[in-house]
Formats: structure tokens, C-alpha cells, sequence
């Protein structure tokens, strides 16, 4: 395998978190490097946005150890896309937004999330899908170097799942942030990652490169090897 050459973006040493004497992260030494995309699969309790927390530095007070290394500019997508009710669509994108073009700079976001126009309107206006595509905007309005998504599509239909992972995936195409995707979809981890880690007892069990070129779906054979294998590391059999 060639060497990878890009910068470090995220770099963990021996990371370990625990909660009521129950250790959920074990020894983590994990690395990201600047455009890679890393999708973090595991089942419930792995402790995968334990992992995500740790990194977005959103876990003050948990006991643990070991060292971290992010940068400062990062940005964290949730399930929820929690916009403000009583601020307008733009307000959400550019909150906390400094600079005299920040409204610009919000409107162009908007504009890459497909809701050009839309400016103005409250957030009970708008569906699911539109409400995480503003999310995604208000995230890289800031053209952060580190995008924590802690299962941002969970609670999304199916075909809007579909068209918000070709928009996730053309974003970083443009931005090109380090990403981290909690997710507990196996599709979606190969659709999107140029590498899947599966956490199992709070630590790496498995780490998968997807050496496939986009759409993943334009590779079924090759697909399906992957999904067999991320299935079994999460204690799945699936017939050969």
C-alpha cells in the first residue's frame, strides 16, 4: 500500500473513558488524516460516540486518560440537527459567525446545500432532510478541518438517506474537512468512507480500507465482500 503523505488531522494515544467504573473506551490509538474520511461502525454501547464526544472535547468531567490531538476548527453534526426555533434558517447558519461577509458566506452555504431561497424561513418549515442540509451548512460555513457527524441521516427516510449521502459526499469533495461518521449502517459506512474502523468492548476491532471509486453502488461484487465482512465484525453471519 502506498505511503500516505497528507498531515495528520486527529491523532489519539492509549484513550481510555469510563463511566460508573465501566471502562467504554480501551486504549484508543487512532489517526485521521487532512481530507480522509473515516466511518466509525460498532454496536450499541461500543462506545463509539463516546469516541466522538471525546474528540469534539464535549466530555469534560468523564474520568479517563490518554492523549488527544485535534484542531481547533471542527465542527460536530448530530441526529438532531438542533437549529434554533425562533431564529431564521440564515441566523442558524451564520450564529456565531464573525466577519462582515458572514452573511454571504451563509448564503453561499445555503446555496451548496441546495436551499438557495429558503433564506428566511423558520426551521418548523422545513422537512427532516432540509433541516440537516442547514446543519450541514451552519457546519461548513466555518470550513473546519475536523467534521464529527454523530449519526447525522439515523432518523431520515430511506431515499432522503440516499440523496443526503451524495451531498455529503460532493461537500467534502469541495471542503475537504477530515471526517468522522458514527453510524450503525453498514451501507452507509462503504458508501461514503475511504476507511471503516468497528469498535468492539470500546476498542479497534477491525479497520477496513473501501478502495472503491464513487458511486460505490456502481461496484455491487465488491460491495457486498465489504458488507459480508463489516457484518461478521459486528456479529452478523451472512451466507456466502
Amino acid at each position: 500500500m502506498a505511503q500516505d503523505d497528507r498531515k495528520l488531522t486527529v491523532r489519539t494515544s492509549g484513550l481510555s473513558r469510563g463511566f460508573d467504573g465501566r471502562a467504554v473506551l480501551r486504549d484508543v490509538n487512532l489517526e485521521i488524516r487532512e481530507g480522509e474520511f473515516v466511518a466509525l461502525l460498532g454496536r450499541s454501547g461500543s462506545g463509539k460516540s463516546t469516541l466522538l464526544r471525546a474528540l469534539a472535547e464535549l466530555d469534560h468531567g468523564v474520568p479517563g486518560a490518554g492523549e488527544i490531538e485535534v484542531p481547533r476548527n471542527r465542527a460536530v453534526v448530530f441526529q438532531d440537527s438542533r437549529l434554533l426555533p425562533w431564529a431564521r434558517v440564515l441566523d442558524n447558519v451564520i450564529l456565531g459567525l464573525g466577519g462582515s461577509d458572514a452573511t454571504e458566506r451563509g448564503r453561499k452555504a445555503l446555496a451548496e446545500v441546495g436551499l438557495a431561497g429558503r433564506e428566511a424561513a423558520w426551521p418548523n418549515e422545513l422537512s427532516g432532510g432540509e433541516q440537516q442540509r442547514v446543519s450541514l451548512a451552519r457546519s461548513l460555513v466555518r470550513e473546519p478541518a475536523l467534521l464529527l457527524a454523530d449519526e447525522p441521516f439515523g432518523a431520515l427516510d430511506a431515499l432522503t438517506k440516499i440523496k443526503m449521502h451524495a451531498l455529503l459526499q460532493e461537500l467534502c469533495a469541495v471542503h475537504r474537512p477530515a471526517v468522522l461518521l458514527v453510524t450503525h449502517d453498514v451501507d452507509e459506512a462503504i458508501a461514503l468512507a475511504d476507511r471503516v474502523l468497528v469498535l468492539d468492548h470500546g476498542s479497534p476491532a477491525v479497520e477496513l480500507s473501501i478502495e472503491l471509486s464513487h458511486p460505490r453502488a456502481a461496484h455491487p461484487l465488491q460491495t457486498a465482500d465489504y458488507r459480508r465482512i463489516l457484518l461478521e465484525a459486528l456479529g452478523v453471519e451472512v451466507a456466502a
